[in-house]
This record gives C-alpha cells, structure tokens and sequence, in this order.
C-alpha cells in the first residue's frame, strides 16, 4: 500500500484574501505541501440567506486570487470543492495524510456554527490538527466587553500577517477535484460591486484619492453616499480586505489637511464593525429570538393584510415613495446606504407593525454586503427589541425632503414618479386627479393610495413600543444585555 503524502490544508471560508491571513502566514512557515481550497457545501447553496449575488461575488474572489497565484497555471490553486465540508475533508484524508488545517473562525449563522463543530469532532476522531485564527478584534467565548476596546486597538494597530511566499509549497489537486461553477456565477452584472482583492484594493484606494473628503457629509443621502462612502463593506464581509488593513491605511492618512472629520467617521464605522460581530459572536441565539427576551411576546400584527403587506415591502410597492426606491436599489444594485436600511426596517417593524424576522431573511438576500454578525445586531437595533438602544421610529417623508430634497433617488428607482415635481413627490398621495393624470400616474397607482395611515401607524407605534420598554422583564432583561454586550463606560448611554 502506498504511503499517504503529508500535507496542510488552509481552508477560506469569508477571509478570500492573501495579505493579512494568519492562516495563510502559519501555512507558510511549515514545510508540507498546502492545499489552498474553498468548499461548496450544498447545504450552503440552500441557505435562505445567500442568493446569487453572493456567490457571484465569491467566485469572482476565488478567480482574482487564482490569477494572484498562478496566472498561467493550468489548474487553480485555490480549488473549489463541491460537497459538505466533513465529506470533503474525509475524501482528502483517504488520498493524503492531513497534518494540518488552517483557517479562520467563521462568525457565520447557526448552519455554519453546526458545520464547524462537526469539522471539529471530525478532526477529533481522526487526530489531525485544526488551527483557527480569531476574525479579526473578534474574541470566542467572550461574555463581556472588559478591555475590549483596548483588544481592539492592539489587534488594529499590530502587524499585519503577511504570508511568506518564498516558502510556500503548493498542491495543486488534478482535475477530478475541481468543482465548475454554474454560469451564472461567471457572468458579471456592472449593476454590482466586483469582488475580489483586487476590487477591494481599487475602492480602498479611489476612497482615499478622492471619493472619502466628502464622506461625513454624505454619509446620509442615498444619492451621495453611492459615491463618496467607503463601498467597502462587501469585501469586508467576504474577506477580500481585512478591517487592520483598512485601520492602518486610514490611520497613514490621518495628517491630511481637511479630511479629519470623514476620517474620524470612518474609523468608528470600522470600529462599530467589529462592535456588532463580537455581539453575535457571543449571543449568536439572536439570530432566531430578540436579544432581549421581554420582548419574545411583543404584539406585532397578525391579521389578514399581514401577507400582501409583506409582499408589498419586498418588491417596492408599498406608495410611499422613498422606501420603494431603496428597495428596487437593492434589488437592482445590492447596496443603499446605513441610514436608508434603519428606514427599511423601520418601516417594516414599527409602521407596518410586523416581526422583524419577516424582513431578516429578505434583506440579507439583497445586501451583497450581507455579514451575519452584523445584520442580526443591527436587524434588532433598528426595530427597538434589545431594551437598551433608543427606539428611532424613521418618517420616510421625512428623511425624502430631508436627504432626496430634490427627488433624485426617488425618480431614479421609482420611474413612475419622474415626471412628478419634487414638492409633490414626497406625499404624491396628496395630488388632485387633474395632477395625476397630467404627471402620468395610473388610476391605480399605489402612489395615490399607499397600503396605509402613515401618521396614524406611526403614532401606535409610539405607543406600543414606549410601553413596552417601560416593562419591568424588559428592563430586568435590558440589564443583562448591557452586561454581556457594553462596555461599563458606555453602559449609561446605551441605556
């Protein structure tokens, strides 16, 4: 019987990158053959929360990276696998002896939480070695934020984990391991952000030439921010970046005349980033129940409107002008703005009076910045269910006049209004029949008739969710949750 060849195994998850991958660093400083592989799992392709646009954008990662690697090679070094992680570990393990394997922790939803712990049991039953690698400031097992903020600053400010190619031996598989993509994964659509390192690197420098100087003064407006915010977020949710690199290059522009304040705004969105992933990281139960469990029995609607309503919100269709707008804009493009999304799930959870895990699913299918750490967090912010944060109830007319005053936005994603006049665009509803029919709106335009009261929802709202958070098990509960998840300086703010 042939004696297996050793080898190491870096196995990518959302870490598709090759600076500052402590995987990739400590592959490098052993003298094994490495095999550099992503898996398709199957049971990742039915996840609800991925959809194409997702593994469009992985695919062009994994071709970037294997054009860094080996440009002329014949076959990728990077090799995509098709099958569950267990099973394809088990097959490699049959044809070579696996030393090692490297890689990342995920902080990923409950199905990769599972297939990582079984990974785990079946590296235990076979005695190989699984090294996993914190995700950047993100702590396991951590159960309250003393001295997270100064972990953070050190992870931020230390070297970064550059691998060393020179040592670097590669296994490149034959051909009957490699999985081919289906072609709609291959064919890129200009609508949305390329993935991939060397796309992260082109936004991460476009952003510091020019684009970044106006970024604190149009981080708000759904127009401007397409432009001049950072558009980094995707390639932070899949890897092609890591947020010390993204630190220290904004840290190196730090001196540059008239860009302080962007600067600063863009340090505590990097800083928020890791906030909200160390939050799921250590109650990763949020991602099916609130945070705060005085609200598992919050009243949200249940009637028999409950369905089209949704529908409704989901397709844009709802007549209120600028949430139908962000909705076609991700649709179309898989990105609005931070401020827009608190809107959308507002919308969603305090005017339509619905759970917010009726949207959950539905928006991290469009986000194609989608990061579980951050959506569930962020997901339960915005529709008021943790008890501690204060509970922003988003008027779409008014975040229209206020940041699309001259209806740009809205006339772009909503062509139905672009002959409406902006004074009328906000509340179109409001329009005589002769304005309606001149500005060419049908008679059954759900912008003469939106799905309901905006005024009067919104005030049950108020009263809904003011009353609940004054209940003593949520204020009880609200005190765990600032244990677990603020740091104590903050306690009395978040509060």
């Amino acid at each position: 019987m042939t004696e297996r060849q050793a080898i190491n195994i870096v196995w990518f998850k959302r870490d598709l990158r090759l600076q500052d991958h402590r995987p990739l660093q400590a592959a490098c400083q052993t003298e094994l053959p490495t095999l550099l592989m992503f898996i398709v799992e199957p049971s990742q392709l039915q996840n609800p929360h991925l959809s194409l646009r997702h593994w469009r954008f992985i695919h062009q990662s994994i071709k970037d990276i294997n054009q860094q690697l080996g440009p002329n090679s014949k076959r990728p070094v990077l090799a995509i696998l098709h099958g569950e992680c267990v099973d394809i570990m088990a097959r490699l393990h049959s044809h070579f002896a696996i030393n090692t394997i490297f890689s990342h922790q995920e902080i990923g939803d409950a199905s990769t939480f599972q297939r990582d712990k079984d990974v785990h049991y079946w590296c235990q039953q076979q005695v190989i070695n699984w090294q996993e690698f914190a995700n950047g400031a993100v702590i396991r097992g951590c159960f309250n934020r003393d001295g997270w903020d100064k972990h953070w600053q050190q992870v931020m400010r230390d070297s970064q984990a550059h691998p060393n190619w020179l040592s670097f031996h590669p296994l490149i598989l034959d051909a009957s391991w490699h999985w081919a993509p289906p072609s709609e994964w291959c064919q890129p659509d200009q609508h949305f952000q390329c993935g991939g390192p060397s796309a992260a690197t082109a936004w991460l420098e476009s952003f510091f030439v020019t684009r970044g100087q106006a970024y604190s003064g149009s981080i708000s407006s759904p127009s401007l921010s397409r432009e001049h915010c950072s558009r980094l977020s995707p390639y932070l949710a899949f890897g092609n970046l890591s947020v010390r690199q993204v630190y220290q290059h904004l840290l190196s522009q730090w001196q540059r005349p008239g860009w302080r304040r962007s600067l600063r705004a863009l340090s505590s969105r990097l800083h928020w980033h890791c906030h909200f992933m160390q939050k799921f990281e250590s109650e990763c139960s949020i991602e099916f129940r609130p945070v705060n469990s005085g609200y598992d029995h919050f009243p949200y609607r249940n009637d028999a409107s409950v369905a089209d309503d949704l529908t409704a919100w989901q397709q844009g269709r709802t007549g209120f002008p600028l949430v139908d707008a962000c909705m076609r804009c991700l649709h179309h493009t898989g990105y609005i703005n931070f401020r827009m999304r608190a809107m959308l799930v507002s919308f969603l959870t305090h005017h339509m009076s619905m759970d917010w895990r009726e949207g959950v699913t539905h928006l991290a299918q469009l986000f194609l910045d989608f990061e579980p750490g951050i959506h569930y967090s962020q997901f339960q912010m915005q529709a008021g269910v943790t008890g501690i944060n204060t509970i922003r109830i988003y008027n779409p007319i008014k975040q229209a006049q206020e940041h699309d005053s001259e209806g740009e936005f809205v006339k772009k994603w909503v062509p139905e209004l672009e002959q409406v006049p902006t004074p009328l665009i906000f509340e179109p509803w409001k329009m005589t029949p002769m304005e309606a029919a001149m500005y060419q709106l049908e008679q059954d335009s759900p912008y003469l008739g939106p799905i309901f009261d905006l005024n009067e929802r919104a005030r049950e709202a108020r009263e809904r969710l003011w009353s609940w958070k004054k209940r003593a098990d949520v204020k009880s509960e609200g005190a765990r949750v600032l244990a677990r998840h603020v740091r104590k300086t903050n306690k009395r703010k978040a509060s």
